[in-house]
């Protein structure tokens, strides 16, 4: 954990967080530490800041805490993802937000099991601790947004369907490269990241692929086909790897 996250309703008017979970047994027996010591901390969808430990004690750590007044921006990379098995998606909700999320769709495929959808994991419950985690884990406090898909053509023509930025598709059929999809400009520039609009949508399928219909489904809502080799990766590498390559070209570009 390399950031206390703490939500606005747990401050109280004076500024402070008692805290009585997993965060204050972190902060006795892994930081170890004692009254007077200063922390890194954030609010859930806020700027960073310190929190000043005050007490300590077996049940209990309160911060006296203080935010820097701008927030970090938020995370432009967007992911709609087919989905998985219930197993692989509990392991990727922490590497979402670790890995820059910003907004994740998750939508049925007509390779997709429809009892899928009937597993707790789906419950924002359930996905927000552990999409917490990851947040702790990467420093950033942007808490996705993460929205359940059932049915995915009407999604793609509601007006929850992201209009603005970069639509890419993953997909064994595409003829060019992950890197050819984002090179808008001339000498393989990444001039598409240095605009206003620097979202990027990557659509994931599920193991067994896309469906032609769903290929051609995506098509008129901009999106660009790119593939990943002769190789079929697992749903949790595909996605692991790609987000990786999508966050350095933008690093690369700012």
């Amino acid at each position: 954990m390399n950031l206390i996250l703490i939500s606005p309703e747990e401050l109280d008017a004076t500024g402070r967080a008692r805290l009585i979970d997993h965060r204050a047994e972190h902060i006795r027996n892994v930081l170890r530490a004692e009254a007077g010591k200063v922390l890194r901390v954030g609010l859930l969808n806020g700027p960073f800041g310190t929190g000043t430990v005050e007490t300590i004690m077996v049940d209990e750590v309160v911060l006296a805490c203080e935010f820097e007044d701008e927030k970090p921006p938020r995370p432009s990379i967007d992911l709609l993802l087919a989905m998985p098995r219930p197993k692989v998606l509990k392991r990727l909700w922490a590497q979402f937000a670790a890995l820059g999320v910003g907004r994740i769709f998750v939508t049925n495929a007509e390779k997709v099991e429809r009892y899928y959808f009937d597993t707790h994991i789906l419950e924002p419950e359930f996905y927000n601790a552990r999409l917490i985690e990851g947040l702790q884990q990467a420093r950033d406090t942007h808490l996705p947004e993460v929205t359940i898909v059932k049915n995915l053509k009407p999604f793609l023509e509601t007006e929850k369907f992201p209009t603005i930025g970069k639509k890419i598709l993953a997909d064994p059929s595409g003829t060019q490269t992950i890197f050819q999809t984002l090179e808008t400009g001339e000498a393989g520039h990444f001039k598409f990241f240095q605009g206003l609009e620097k979202r990027v949508l990557l659509a994931i399928g599920p193991e067994g692929g896309w469906t032609p219909y769903e290929l051609e489904l995506f098509k008129p809502h901009g999106f660009e086909v790119f593939g990943m080799g002769p190789r079929i990766l697992r749903t949790d590498t595909a996605c692991v790897a790609l987000l990786g390559m999508i966050s350095e070209i933008q690093r690369e570009n700012l």
